[in-house]
């Protein structure tokens, strides 16, 4: 009997994403093999509904309904230990606003085989399909900030390799039963944001390498579950979180590090006031105190 693979979707009011997503998955070259695995985050639109009403009779198709929104980490927490319930050992982490061509699973499944690595696969902006979004990243040498690889470039052939790699985006990643083991799950105090890169950094500290394989495509329709880079919300946990991260990765703050931050944050700070827009600074501020004040989890 040949190995099942979990495919995760967490789902937090992504209604016009779901069918889409579910049914390239469901067209994969292993449909057999696969069990998909709906963790839905407490949606306040019709996702749920529809998605129960849509897929709820699917065998191959299962639900988990959380009382709250827990955030990206929670979510997919609770999706791999549903997983690991059923006695499955590999599990895909799959943003619900993307859509694979139907060899992905199988081609980072064979990757994960052969190198016992996280596995991510390319991943192109879905509305430029031919504009690679991340095929792979690495971290810059002195910041440690992960840096998507072939960010807004025509694919080519420098990504057309498969390589190991340092980050591995959360839009798309491969994990084990025996990674989990050995390193953790994600970090729940991130609720949204940066738990990826930790993830990363983490698994480089727990001898765990990143494949990046060329061959899986994915197709991504970005900032569609976090309406993009103007929400309050988002320069609050990227503010918070990048702190975060960084204490956890490193043991502390470092001089450099903190020079770096302050200048990006008044940066974008300066940005906000002159385009009228200090609710972003307000939130830049409160994510710099709840992370002083160890406030983690979502935003209340």
């Amino acid at each position: 009997m040949k190995e099942k693979i979990g495919v995760i979707l967490v789902n937090y009011n992504g209604d016009k994403y779901n069918d889409k997503c579910i049914n390239s998955i469901l067209n994969s070259t292993i449909n057999e093999q696969l069990h998909i695995i709906i963790v839905d985050n407490a949606s306040t639109d019709a996702s749920l509904k529809n998605l129960i009403k849509h897929w709820g009779d699917n065998a191959k198709v299962q639900m988990i309904a959380l009382n709250d929104n827990y955030g990206f980490s929670r979510a997919n927490n609770e999706g791999i230990k549903a997983a690991i319930d059923k006695g499955i050992n590999k599990f895909l982490l799959l943003n619900n606003d993307t859509e694979i061509e139907p060899y992905t699973i199988e081609r980072m499944a064979e990757s994960q085989d052969r190198t016992g690595a996280i596995v991510v696969p390319k991943v192109f902006f879905a509305d430029k399909p031919d504009t690679v979004w991340c095929a792979g990243g690495e971290f810059s040498k002195i910041i440690r900030k992960p840096i998507q690889t072939g960010f807004e470039q025509k694919d080519m052939a420098e990504f057309q390799r498969s390589k190991y790699c340092d980050f591995a985006n959360g839009c798309c990643m491969m994990l084990s039963k025996d990674i989990v083991d050995k390193i953790g799950f994600l970090d729940e105090r991130f609720f949204l944001y940066y738990e990826d890169t930790e993830y990363s950094l983490r698994a480089a500290k727990g001898g765990i390498r990143i494949w990046y394989c060329a061959e899986a495509v994915v197709y991504h329709k970005v900032n569609g579950s976090t309406k993009g880079n103007d929400n309050p919300d988002n320069a609050y946990y990227i503010t918070r979180n990048w702190l975060l991260c960084n204490k956890l990765s490193y043991g502390r703050i470092s001089l450099l590090f903190s020079v770096y931050f302050a200048l990006n944050r008044f940066t974008w700070a300066l940005i906000w006031i002159c385009g009228g827009k200090r609710s972003m600074v307000s939130a830049l501020c409160r994510g710099v105190s709840d992370f002083r004040n160890g406030k983690f989890g979502i935003m209340r």
